[in-house]
C-alpha cells in the first residue's frame, strides 16, 4: 500500500497545487451547473416577466431534489473510491463505479416518473399561486424528462474527478452550459416559446453533457472496469450512499427550506403591501444569485474530497488538515467579494433578471441585503460537512450539513414572522448562518484533535518497533 500511495501525487504533491488542480475544475463545473438556472431565469425574466421568474422559483425544488440524488450517489461513490485507492484496493474502487451506475439508473428513472405523475399537486405544495401555476406546469413537464440525464452527469462527474480527470469533469458541464446559453434566446425570443423554450434548451444541453460523461466509462485511469464491476451489490450500494448522505441531506434540507419559504412568502406577502407574487419572484432571484456563491463552496469542497479521502486512507493526517484550512481560506476570499456585491450593488444585480415596479425592487433589494448578510462565513459549514464524508464519517457529516437548514433556519422561518411578519423571514437566514458556523468550528476542532492523537499513537508505535 505504501508504494502505491507514494506513486500517487495525491499523497505527496504540494497541497495548494493539488487543490488548484482538482478544485478549480470542480468549482467551474458547479458554477456551470448553477448557470443552467441563472441563464433560464435571466432570459425568462426578459422574455416572459416576473411571473415567469416566479414559476422557475416554485419549480426549483424539483431540481434540488435531483441534485440531492446525484450527490448521494456521486459524492458517496467518489469518497469510497478515493478511500479504497488510498488503501491500495483498486478492485474495490472499480466496484464503486458499477454500483454507482446501478443507483443512477434506478433512482433517476423513478424520480423522473414520479415528478411527472404528481407534478401539479407538488407545484402547489411548493408555493405556486393561481397566476404562477400554468407557467410552472409548462416548464416542469419538459424539465422532468431530462432529470435522469442530470443525475447521471452530476454523479459520474464526481467519480471522474476522483479518478484524476477534473478537467474532463468540468468539460462535461461546461459544454452543456454553453449550448444552453445559445439555445435559450433562440427558443424564447426567436421561436417565441416562452418558458417552454427555456425548458427545451435545458434538457437538450443536459443530454449532451450526459453523453460526454457516459463515454468516460471506458477511459478510467486508476482502475479497469470489467463486466464483474457491474454486478449489483446492494450492501456496497448502501455503504457508498451513506458517505454521500450528508451532502444529499443538505440539498434536501435546502428543498424543504424553499418550500417553507415559498409558502411563507405567499402567506405573509398577501398580508403586506407587496402581495403574494412579488416576494416569490424576488426570492427566486436572490436564491439563484446566491447559488453562484454556494456553487463555489460546493465545488471547492468536492474538489478537495479526493485529496482528503486519499490522504486519510493513507493516514497522512497533516495533509488532510492542510487541505481543509486552505479550502476555508479560499472560500473566505470569495465570500468577501460576494458580500460586497450583495450589500452595495443589489439593484443592478436584480435588474439583470427583468423589470418590475417600485415595490418589486424595494422588496428584492431588502431581501438580498438582509437574507445574505452572513455570506462571509457560509463556506465553512459546507467544507466542514464534506470533510467528514470524505474521511468516512457520514453521521457527523449529516449532523453538520443539517444544522443550518433543519435545526435553525426552518424553525426561524416559522417563528420570526409571527412577531415581525414578512420582515421576519428575511432575518432568519443570517441568524441560522451564524449558529451553523459556530457548530462547524466546534466539530472540526474536535476532529483535528482526534487526528493529532492518531498521529501521535502511530509515531509511538513506530518508535517502539
Amino acid at each position: 500500500m505504501r508504494t502505491q500511495t507514494n506513486d500517487n501525487p495525491l499523497g505527496y504533491e504540494k497541497i495548494s497545487t493539488l487543490l488548484a488542480r482538482f478544485g478549480i475544475p470542480s468549482i467551474v463545473a458547479m458554477l456551470v451547473s448553477s448557470l443552467y438556472n441563472i441563464v433560464d431565469q435571466i432570459f425568462i425574466g426578459q422574455g416572459v416577466g416576473y411571473l415567469g421568474n416566479a414559476a422557475t422559483n416554485v419549480s426549483f425544488p424539483f431540481t434540488t431534489v435531483c441534485l440531492a440524488i446525484a450527490l448521494l450517489i456521486g459524492v458517496g461513490s467518489a469518497s469510497k473510491f478515493s478511500l479504497e485507492l488510498g488503501r491500495g484496493n483498486k478492485e474495490q474502487a472499480a466496484n464503486c463505479v458499477g454500483n454507482a451506475v446501478w443507483m443512477i439508473i434506478v433512482l433517476g428513472v423513478v424520480y423522473g416518473a414520479l415528478s411527472l405523475a404528481f407534478l401539479t399537486p407538488l407545484l402547489k405544495a411548493f408555493g405556486a399561486t393561481t397566476n404562477i401555476l400554468p407557467y410552472a406546469q409548462d416548464y416542469m413537464r419538459i424539465i422532468a424528462v431530462g432529470m435522469p440525464f442530470l443525475i447521471f452527469t452530476n454523479a459520474i462527474s464526481n467519480l471522474i474527478r476522483a479518478d484524476g480527470s477534473p478537467k474532463y469533469s468540468m468539460a462535461c458541464m461546461l459544454v452543456g452550459a454553453i449550448i444552453n446559453t445559445i439555445l435559450d434566446p433562440i427558443f424564447i425570443f426567436v421561436l417565441d416559446m416562452g418558458v417552454k423554450g427555456a425548458a427545451y434548451a435545458t434538457v437538450i444541453s443536459q443530454f449532451i453533457s450526459f453523453v460526454m460523461a457516459f463515454f468516460y466509462m471506458w477511459q478510467f485511469k486508476q482502475i479497469k472496469l470489467t463486466q464483474e464491476c457491474f454486478n449489483l451489490r446492494l450492501g456496497e450500494c448502501v455503504s457508498q450512499a451513506s458517505l454521500g448522505l450528508s451532502n444529499s441531506l443538505n440539498q434536501l434540507a435546502i428543498t424543504l427550506v424553499q418550500i417553507v419559504m415559498n409558502n411563507s412568502l405567499s402567506y405573509y406577502g398577501a398580508r403586506s403591501i407587496y402581495g403574494e407574487d412579488i416576494p416569490l419572484s424576488a426570492c427566486g432571484i436572490v436564491m439563484k444569485v446566491n447559488a453562484i456563491l454556494i456553487a463555489f463552496f460546493v465545488g471547492l469542497s468536492q474538489g478537495s474530497q479526493p485529496i482528503v479521502g486519499f490522504n486519510y486512507g493513507a493516514r497522512k493526517y497533516d495533509r488532510v488538515k492542510s487541505v481543509y484550512k486552505l479550502a476555508v481560506s479560499w472560500s473566505f476570499v470569495v465570500s468577501v467579494i460576494g458580500f460586497i456585491a450583495f450589500q452595495f450593488f443589489p439593484k443592478p444585480i436584480i435588474s439583470l433578471f427583468g423589470s418590475g415596479n417600485a415595490l418589486y425592487f424595494e422588496f428584492a433589494v431588502k431581501f438580498m441585503r438582509t437574507y445574505l448578510f452572513m455570506v462571509l462565513i457560509n463556506g465553512v459549514q459546507i467544507i466542514s460537512s464534506n470533510l467528514f464524508a470524505a474521511i468516512g464519517k457520514p453521521l457527523k457529516g449529516v449532523v453538520l450539513s443539517m444544522s443550518r437548514q433543519v435545526f435553525f433556519l426552518i424553525p426561524l422561518l416559522l417563528l420570526l414572522p409571527l412577531m415581525w411578519g414578512i420582515e421576519g423571514l428575511l432575518f432568519a437566514a443570517p441568524v441560522a448562518d451564524l449558529a451553523a458556523f459556530l457548530i462547524s468550528i466546534f466539530m472540526i476542532f474536535k476532529e483535528f484533535k482526534r487526528m493529532n492523537s492518531l498521529k501521535m499513537a502511530e509515531n509511538n508505535g513506530k518508535d517502539g518497533i
